[in-house]
């Protein structure tokens, strides 16, 4: 799939970060598809920059695993196996786990903060699930769960987090052609989110957990959604 004439909007020089950035948020709305490679040269020519930053922007999207370099071939989007759906959810519901325990234990100003915050964007989910906009629902899910875990103020646990972000994005879209209730999607985040609020922490872990493994199940299902392969 070639990338659209009008992907990048890039005022002066691009820098690395910038190109990386515009990059990746094209890459998890699919704009790419899972396994095609990256033409270095033809956007060096659309983003009229030299090849060294795309090369690092390049380089930073690989480190962060949504771009794959092979040797001798080129860089290739991530095509996501039902082995790595699982990584990524282990991963992210072991530092939810350490985000719910940390926030309960900061005290209930920061509590009351970080509710604050979910609560908007769970707002915001349910008018995009009426409106049955899935990149935007998309990008509110891992926005709830971003901001549960910068609600501790923990930069080693937000870091982790946000390496995950992208990959998480990638799953989360490939639901799009068969998750069957999207209203869930608000059900399930506003029960973590009452349980946040009441400070249950045992009950809090648990729908974490839970919820994380629904996911896990709804992406490996049926291995032959698009850019998930078994």
């Amino acid at each position: 799939m070639a990338a659209p004439e009008a992907m990048f909007v890039l005022e002066g020089r691009p820098t690395a970060q910038l190109i990386a950035d515009q990059l990746r948020e094209m890459i998890v709305q699919g704009g790419f598809s899972p396994g095609q490679q990256v033409n270095e040269s033809a956007l060096a020519s659309q983003l009229n920059t030299s090849r060294g930053p795309l090369r690092e922007a390049l380089q930073r999207l690989c480190q962060e695993g949504i771009l794959v370099s092979k040797r001798n071939r080129g860089v290739f989007v991530l095509e996501l196996t039902t082995a790595d759906v699982k990584e990524i959810y282990a991963v992210r519901e072991a530092v939810e786990l350490a985000a719910a325990n940390t926030l309960l234990d900061s005290g209930p100003e920061q509590v009351a903060d970080t509710v604050r915050e979910l609560k908007g964007i769970i707002k915001d989910m349910a008018k995009q699930v009426a409106a049955s906009d899935w990149q935007a629902i998309a990008r509110l899910d891992m926005q709830f769960h971003t901001a549960f875990v910068s609600g501790t103020g923990n930069t080693r646990l937000i870091r982790i987090y946000e390496t995950l972000a992208a990959e998480t994005r990638m799953c989360i879209l490939s639901l799009e052609v068969k998750y069957p209730r999207i209203d869930a999607l608000v059900e399930e985040h506003q029960g973590i989110l009452d349980l946040l609020e009441a400070g249950d922490r045992e009950e809090l872990q648990k729908a974490i957990k839970r919820h994380m493994s629904k996911a896990v199940e709804d992406l490996t299902s049926e291995p032959e959604v698009t850019g998930i392969i078994a």
